[in-house]
């Protein structure tokens, strides 16, 4: 697959606000770990391969298992997530999916159950803007450097 341009070459005013909004989302409340998590499932759903590239690596900097990066697509399936994680992720999964879950209500009432009205704002910013940024990478087919 070829990529068809860079956005921050072609449209470097539109990619600087992007950049924007992920150092806002950089500097939230919500632990550098989890929001890896919520990086790389989107990712996941959305078939973002330069975004799993990149945020698979950062998590396994910031210390994150194999086993639970692995184990990530089938999250619902495995022990290897705590409750909090779990809820992150099903929101994540309901934000992403949007057109076909309308984020239900049990989804974001479990959120809710761990987080306060200020953190889940956060949690859902970061869900939309790694879902901007996989819109940006599958549509100008953004492609991962192989390792050597």
């Amino acid at each position: 697959m070829k990529n068809r341009f860079l956005m921050n070459t072609v449209n470097p005013e539109g990619y600087k606000a992007m950049l924007g909004l992920e150092n806002y989302v950089e500097g939230t409340s919500i632990p550098k770990p989890l929001r890896e998590l919520i990086k790389i499932r989107a990712s996941q759903i959305n078939s973002c391969a330069f975004c799993i590239d990149m945020h698979t690596k950062e998590a396994r900097a910031l210390g994150e298992t194999e086993q639970r990066i692995y184990g990530l697509n089938a999250w619902r399936e495995t022990p290897f997530y705590t409750p909090e994680e779990r809820a992150v992720l099903a929101l994540t999964e309901a934000v992403t999916l949007l057109a076909d879950t309308h984020v239900p209500d049990d989804v974001y009432e479990e959120v809710r159950t761990f987080y306060d009205e200020k953190q889940t704002a956060e949690i859902i910013m970061q869900i939309v803007v790694i879902n901007a940024w996989n819109r940006i990478g599958v549509t100008t087919r953004l492609m991962p450097k192989q390792d050597k």
